[in-house]
């Protein structure tokens, strides 16, 4: 949910912006495109329905971290980080000899690989949204990862590169 005043500062903002790529346009304009961009029909109907002030703060989500059920760490390095191209974030045991759980990551997806039986299910999938799938499905052509040669599938939604983990878990990179 957003303000009457948080609505303005982005009228503001967007006014910037444009007038920095040679596009002037009059303030009332900018408030007009950020009421639609809000959902509202024009700027008097937005100022109308929204708050002067958030009398409390918003609920917001940061982007969700999907976890995955693994079951053999040298299978799990050997798919994510050399066959998918992931780096360690960090790595996690209460003790030498108990479960791991894992944190990779690759240019801003985030996957966390646990051992621990509670933790997830085998057999999850996921859902990636990105760009330049073509590069992605040529990058692991290119590996001849023995288990797995993932093509890209045209979806009515999308392109979608399905890759299968060891432990049976999907990930569905998509770009639409």
């Amino acid at each position: 949910m957003f303000s009457i005043e948080q609505a303005k500062q982005m009228a503001k903002r967007l006014r910037a912006s444009l007038e920095g790529r040679n596009q002037a346009t009059s303030h009332s304009t900018a408030l007009e495109l950020v009421a639609h961009q809000l959902g509202y029909k024009d700027w008097n109907t937005a100022s109308a329905t929204l708050p002067q002030e958030l009398d409390q703060p918003a609920i917001t989500f940061d982007r969700a971290i999907p976890i995955l059920r693994m079951f053999d760490e040298t299978k799990a390095r050997e798919f994510y980080l050399d066959f998918l191209g992931f780096s360690v974030e960090f790595e996690h045991r209460f003790e030498a000899d108990l479960p791991l759980y894992l944190g990779i990551s690759r240019n801003g997806l985030q996957l966390h690989l646990s051992e621990h039986h509670g933790d997830a299910s085998p057999g999850s999938t996921i859902f990636v949204p990105m760009h330049n799938i073509e590069l992605l499905r040529d990058e692991l052509q290119g590996k001849r990862y023995g288990y797995g040669r993932p093509d890209i599938v045209q979806q009515g939604w999308g392109q979608v590169l399905e890759v299968h983990d060891p432990f049976g878990n999907r990930i569905r990179f998509c770009q639409s």
